[in-house]
Protein backbone atom coordinates (compact mmCIF):
# COMPACT_ATOMS: atom_id res chain seq x y z
CA UNK A 1 0.00 0.00 0.00
CA UNK A 2 1.41 3.39 -1.04
CA UNK A 3 1.40 6.50 1.12
CA UNK A 4 -0.12 8.61 -1.68
CA UNK A 5 -3.82 9.24 -1.27
CA UNK A 6 -5.74 7.96 -4.32
CA UNK A 7 -7.40 10.62 -6.45
CA UNK A 8 -11.18 10.79 -6.82
CA UNK A 9 -11.01 9.67 -10.46
CA UNK A 10 -9.75 6.25 -9.30
CA UNK A 11 -12.78 5.73 -7.08
CA UNK A 12 -15.05 6.97 -9.88
CA UNK A 13 -13.70 4.31 -12.23
CA UNK A 14 -13.93 1.69 -9.47
CA UNK A 15 -17.62 2.48 -8.95
CA UNK A 16 -18.20 2.39 -12.71
CA UNK A 17 -16.76 -1.13 -12.98
CA UNK A 18 -18.67 -2.21 -9.89
CA UNK A 19 -21.97 -1.04 -11.44
CA UNK A 20 -21.37 -2.19 -15.01
CA UNK A 21 -19.44 -5.40 -14.35
CA UNK A 22 -16.75 -4.76 -16.95
CA UNK A 23 -14.10 -2.27 -18.02
CA UNK A 24 -15.83 -1.67 -21.34
CA UNK A 25 -19.19 -1.08 -19.66
CA UNK A 26 -17.67 1.38 -17.20
CA UNK A 27 -15.87 3.16 -20.03
CA UNK A 28 -19.14 3.62 -21.95
CA UNK A 29 -21.02 4.78 -18.84
CA UNK A 30 -18.35 7.27 -17.81
CA UNK A 31 -17.31 8.42 -21.28
CA UNK A 32 -13.69 7.41 -20.67
CA UNK A 33 -11.39 5.20 -22.71
CA UNK A 34 -11.32 1.56 -21.57
CA UNK A 35 -7.53 1.47 -21.00
CA UNK A 36 -7.91 4.49 -18.71
CA UNK A 37 -10.50 2.63 -16.60
CA UNK A 38 -8.14 -0.34 -16.37
CA UNK A 39 -5.25 1.84 -15.27
CA UNK A 40 -7.42 3.55 -12.66
CA UNK A 41 -8.55 0.25 -11.13
CA UNK A 42 -4.99 -1.09 -11.10
CA UNK A 43 -3.69 2.11 -9.51
CA UNK A 44 -6.39 1.98 -6.82
CA UNK A 45 -5.59 -1.66 -6.06
CA UNK A 46 -1.90 -0.77 -5.69
CA UNK A 47 -2.67 2.26 -3.53
CA UNK A 48 -4.98 0.35 -1.22
CA UNK A 49 -3.03 -2.90 -1.25
CA UNK A 50 -6.04 -5.09 -2.03
CA UNK A 51 -7.48 -6.86 -5.08
CA UNK A 52 -10.81 -5.33 -6.11
CA UNK A 53 -11.96 -7.58 -8.97
CA UNK A 54 -11.46 -11.10 -10.28
CA UNK A 55 -12.25 -12.24 -13.81
CA UNK A 56 -15.21 -14.58 -14.37
CA UNK A 57 -17.26 -15.79 -17.34
CA UNK A 58 -19.72 -12.98 -16.67
CA UNK A 59 -17.08 -10.25 -16.53
CA UNK A 60 -15.32 -8.71 -13.54
CA UNK A 61 -16.51 -10.00 -10.19
CA UNK A 62 -15.98 -7.75 -7.14
CA UNK A 63 -13.95 -9.19 -4.30
CA UNK A 64 -15.03 -9.04 -0.68
CA UNK A 65 -12.71 -6.06 -0.27
CA UNK A 66 -14.44 -4.24 -3.14
CA UNK A 67 -17.88 -4.83 -1.64
CA UNK A 68 -16.64 -3.59 1.75
CA UNK A 69 -15.20 -0.42 0.21
CA UNK A 70 -18.14 0.30 -2.11
CA UNK A 71 -20.29 2.25 0.42
CA UNK A 72 -17.37 4.57 1.19
CA UNK A 73 -16.66 5.14 -2.49
CA UNK A 74 -20.35 5.86 -3.06
CA UNK A 75 -20.28 8.34 -0.20
CA UNK A 76 -17.40 10.11 -1.96
CA UNK A 77 -19.45 10.19 -5.15
CA UNK A 78 -22.47 11.62 -3.36
CA UNK A 79 -20.32 14.26 -1.63
CA UNK A 80 -18.65 15.20 -4.91
CA UNK A 81 -22.02 15.60 -6.61
CA UNK A 82 -23.35 17.65 -3.67
CA UNK A 83 -20.27 19.88 -3.82
CA UNK A 84 -20.85 20.55 -7.52
CA UNK A 85 -24.52 21.34 -6.88
CA UNK A 86 -23.57 23.74 -4.09
CA UNK A 87 -20.98 25.41 -6.32
CA UNK A 88 -23.50 25.79 -9.15
CA UNK A 89 -25.81 27.71 -6.84
CA UNK A 90 -23.25 30.31 -5.81
CA UNK A 91 -24.04 33.87 -6.85
CA UNK A 92 -27.05 36.13 -6.48
CA UNK A 93 -30.59 34.80 -6.70
CA UNK A 94 -31.95 31.31 -7.30
CA UNK A 95 -29.66 29.38 -9.60
CA UNK A 96 -27.81 26.11 -10.03
CA UNK A 97 -28.81 22.51 -9.34
CA UNK A 98 -31.03 21.18 -6.55
CA UNK A 99 -31.54 17.40 -6.21
CA UNK A 100 -35.05 16.29 -5.18
CA UNK A 101 -36.04 12.75 -4.24
CA UNK A 102 -39.60 11.40 -4.20
CA UNK A 103 -41.54 8.23 -4.86
CA UNK A 104 -42.35 7.35 -8.48
CA UNK A 105 -45.95 8.49 -8.39
CA UNK A 106 -45.47 11.63 -6.27
CA UNK A 107 -42.48 12.71 -8.31
CA UNK A 108 -43.97 12.13 -11.75
CA UNK A 109 -47.58 13.07 -11.06
CA UNK A 110 -47.47 15.69 -8.31
CA UNK A 111 -44.08 17.38 -8.21
CA UNK A 112 -43.46 17.96 -11.91
CA UNK A 113 -46.27 20.54 -12.37
CA UNK A 114 -44.99 22.37 -9.28
CA UNK A 115 -41.42 22.30 -10.58
CA UNK A 116 -42.52 23.48 -14.03
CA UNK A 117 -44.03 26.61 -12.50
CA UNK A 118 -40.94 27.11 -10.35
CA UNK A 119 -38.67 26.85 -13.38
CA UNK A 120 -40.60 29.58 -15.16
CA UNK A 121 -40.09 31.81 -12.14
CA UNK A 122 -36.39 30.97 -11.84
CA UNK A 123 -35.01 30.13 -15.31
CA UNK A 124 -31.48 29.61 -13.95
CA UNK A 125 -32.65 26.84 -11.63
CA UNK A 126 -31.82 23.22 -12.51
CA UNK A 127 -33.68 20.36 -10.82
CA UNK A 128 -32.34 16.82 -10.53
CA UNK A 129 -35.41 14.66 -9.84
CA UNK A 130 -34.77 11.20 -8.41
CA UNK A 131 -37.79 8.89 -8.66
CA UNK A 132 -37.38 6.06 -6.19
CA UNK A 133 -39.31 4.35 -3.43
CA UNK A 134 -36.04 3.98 -1.53
CA UNK A 135 -35.49 6.58 1.17
CA UNK A 136 -32.60 8.72 -0.06
CA UNK A 137 -30.14 9.57 2.70
CA UNK A 138 -30.07 13.35 3.11
CA UNK A 139 -27.28 13.15 5.68
CA UNK A 140 -25.04 11.53 3.05
CA UNK A 141 -26.20 14.16 0.51
CA UNK A 142 -27.74 11.62 -1.88
CA UNK A 143 -30.39 14.32 -2.31
CA UNK A 144 -30.87 17.89 -1.14
CA UNK A 145 -34.64 17.70 -0.58
CA UNK A 146 -36.85 14.65 -0.16
CA UNK A 147 -40.56 13.89 0.06
CA UNK A 148 -41.04 11.14 2.61
CA UNK A 149 -44.01 9.11 3.78
CA UNK A 150 -42.73 8.96 7.34
CA UNK A 151 -41.53 11.45 9.91
CA UNK A 152 -37.76 11.95 9.82
CA UNK A 153 -35.97 11.29 13.10
CA UNK A 154 -32.51 12.72 12.36
CA UNK A 155 -31.81 15.95 14.24
CA UNK A 156 -29.72 17.35 11.37
CA UNK A 157 -32.73 17.57 9.04
CA UNK A 158 -35.21 20.37 8.51
CA UNK A 159 -38.65 18.75 8.27
CA UNK A 160 -42.11 20.18 7.61
CA UNK A 161 -45.25 18.08 7.67
CA UNK A 162 -47.32 18.42 4.51
CA UNK A 163 -50.39 16.45 5.48
CA UNK A 164 -51.89 13.05 4.72
CA UNK A 165 -51.92 11.36 1.32
CA UNK A 166 -54.83 8.94 1.11
CA UNK A 167 -54.81 5.87 -1.14
CA UNK A 168 -57.95 3.99 -2.19
CA UNK A 169 -59.09 1.44 -4.76
CA UNK A 170 -60.04 2.95 -8.11
CA UNK A 171 -61.04 1.86 -11.60
CA UNK A 172 -61.70 3.56 -14.91
CA UNK A 173 -65.35 4.37 -15.57
CA UNK A 174 -65.27 2.35 -18.81
CA UNK A 175 -64.10 -0.73 -16.91
CA UNK A 176 -66.89 -0.39 -14.34
CA UNK A 177 -69.48 0.17 -17.10
CA UNK A 178 -68.43 -3.17 -18.60
CA UNK A 179 -67.86 -5.31 -15.51
CA UNK A 180 -69.89 -3.57 -12.81
CA UNK A 181 -68.89 -1.95 -9.53
CA UNK A 182 -67.96 -4.29 -6.66
CA UNK A 183 -70.13 -3.94 -3.59
CA UNK A 184 -67.88 -5.91 -1.20
CA UNK A 185 -64.65 -7.87 -0.93
CA UNK A 186 -66.25 -11.02 -2.30
CA UNK A 187 -67.17 -9.24 -5.54
CA UNK A 188 -63.50 -8.61 -6.28
CA UNK A 189 -63.07 -12.30 -7.10
CA UNK A 190 -64.81 -11.67 -10.43
CA UNK A 191 -62.76 -8.57 -11.26
CA UNK A 192 -59.32 -7.88 -12.72
CA UNK A 193 -57.31 -6.59 -9.79
CA UNK A 194 -53.99 -4.76 -10.20
CA UNK A 195 -51.32 -5.26 -7.55
CA UNK A 196 -47.70 -5.86 -6.60
CA UNK A 197 -45.50 -8.62 -7.97
CA UNK A 198 -43.12 -9.08 -5.03
CA UNK A 199 -44.38 -9.56 -1.50
CA UNK A 200 -42.22 -7.67 0.98
CA UNK A 201 -42.25 -6.88 4.68
CA UNK A 202 -43.72 -3.50 3.68
CA UNK A 203 -46.68 -4.99 1.79
CA UNK A 204 -47.24 -7.58 4.52
CA UNK A 205 -47.48 -4.77 7.07
CA UNK A 206 -50.73 -3.73 5.36
CA UNK A 207 -52.24 -7.22 5.50
CA UNK A 208 -55.29 -6.15 7.52
CA UNK A 209 -56.08 -3.26 5.19
CA UNK A 210 -55.52 -5.33 2.05
CA UNK A 211 -58.13 -7.86 3.13
CA UNK A 212 -58.23 -10.66 0.52
CA UNK A 213 -55.91 -8.80 -1.85
CA UNK A 214 -52.88 -11.04 -2.28
CA UNK A 215 -50.43 -11.63 -5.11
CA UNK A 216 -52.21 -14.78 -6.25
CA UNK A 217 -55.44 -12.82 -6.75
CA UNK A 218 -53.95 -10.13 -9.00
CA UNK A 219 -54.65 -10.18 -12.73
CA UNK A 220 -51.77 -7.76 -13.30
CA UNK A 221 -48.67 -7.92 -11.11
CA UNK A 222 -46.05 -5.19 -11.18
CA UNK A 223 -43.84 -3.55 -8.57
CA UNK A 224 -43.92 -0.27 -10.48
CA UNK A 225 -46.40 2.15 -8.92
CA UNK A 226 -46.42 4.15 -12.16
CA UNK A 227 -47.30 1.03 -14.15
CA UNK A 228 -50.14 0.24 -11.74
CA UNK A 229 -51.49 3.76 -12.17
CA UNK A 230 -51.22 3.52 -15.95
CA UNK A 231 -53.07 0.19 -15.88
CA UNK A 232 -55.94 1.74 -13.91
CA UNK A 233 -56.16 4.61 -16.38
CA UNK A 234 -56.08 2.16 -19.30
CA UNK A 235 -59.11 0.34 -17.94
CA UNK A 236 -57.28 -2.88 -17.11
CA UNK A 237 -59.00 -3.28 -13.76
CA UNK A 238 -59.17 -2.15 -10.14
CA UNK A 239 -56.05 -0.96 -8.32
CA UNK A 240 -54.69 1.34 -5.63
CA UNK A 241 -54.44 5.01 -6.53
CA UNK A 242 -53.88 8.19 -4.55
CA UNK A 243 -57.23 9.85 -3.94
CA UNK A 244 -55.76 13.23 -4.86
CA UNK A 245 -54.78 11.97 -8.32
CA UNK A 246 -58.18 10.36 -8.89
CA UNK A 247 -59.88 13.68 -8.11
CA UNK A 248 -58.06 15.19 -11.08
CA UNK A 249 -59.49 12.62 -13.49
CA UNK A 250 -63.28 12.35 -13.77
CA UNK A 251 -62.88 8.96 -15.45
CA UNK A 252 -61.45 7.38 -12.29
CA UNK A 253 -64.00 6.10 -9.78
CA UNK A 254 -63.28 5.01 -6.23
CA UNK A 255 -64.61 1.62 -5.15
CA UNK A 256 -64.97 0.01 -1.71
CA UNK A 257 -63.92 3.18 0.19
CA UNK A 258 -65.06 1.80 3.55
CA UNK A 259 -63.19 -1.46 3.09
CA UNK A 260 -59.94 -0.08 1.72
CA UNK A 261 -58.24 3.16 2.77
CA UNK A 262 -54.56 3.84 3.42
CA UNK A 263 -53.28 7.12 4.89
CA UNK A 264 -49.64 8.17 4.59
CA UNK A 265 -48.27 10.99 6.73
CA UNK A 266 -46.19 13.07 4.32
CA UNK A 267 -43.14 15.20 5.14
CA UNK A 268 -40.81 17.46 3.20
CA UNK A 269 -37.21 17.35 4.42
CA UNK A 270 -33.77 18.77 3.69
CA UNK A 271 -30.39 18.95 5.41
CA UNK A 272 -30.17 21.82 7.89
CA UNK A 273 -26.94 23.05 6.25
CA UNK A 274 -28.99 23.97 3.16
CA UNK A 275 -31.54 26.18 4.94
CA UNK A 276 -29.61 29.32 3.91
CA UNK A 277 -29.26 28.29 0.27
CA UNK A 278 -31.58 30.54 -1.80
CA UNK A 279 -32.09 27.80 -4.39
CA UNK A 280 -32.88 25.03 -1.90
CA UNK A 281 -35.15 27.34 0.08
CA UNK A 282 -37.07 28.33 -3.07
CA UNK A 283 -37.56 24.70 -4.09
CA UNK A 284 -38.44 23.61 -0.55
CA UNK A 285 -41.06 26.35 -0.11
CA UNK A 286 -42.59 25.78 -3.56
CA UNK A 287 -42.85 22.03 -3.02
CA UNK A 288 -44.39 22.45 0.42
CA UNK A 289 -47.00 24.89 -0.89
CA UNK A 290 -47.81 22.68 -3.88
CA UNK A 291 -48.00 19.49 -1.86
CA UNK A 292 -50.19 21.20 0.77
CA UNK A 293 -52.61 22.15 -1.98
CA UNK A 294 -52.51 18.59 -3.33
CA UNK A 295 -53.41 17.01 0.02
CA UNK A 296 -56.12 19.59 0.62
CA UNK A 297 -54.39 21.69 3.28
CA UNK A 298 -54.89 24.89 1.24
Amino acid sequence: MTTNEPGWELYRSFLGVLREGSLSGAARALGVAQPTIGRHVQALEEALGVALFTRSQLGLKPTEAALALAPYAQSLADTSAALLRAASGQGPGVRGAVRVSASDVVGAEVLLPILATLRRTYPQLVVELVLTNRVEDLLKREADIAVRMLKPTQAALVARRVGTIEVGLHAHRDYLDTFGKPANWDDLASHSVIGFDTETAYTRSFAKVLGPLRRKSFALRTDSDLAQLAAIRAGFGIGACQVGLARRDAALVRVLPKQFALAFDTWLTMHEDLRDSPSCKAVFDALHAGLATYVGKR
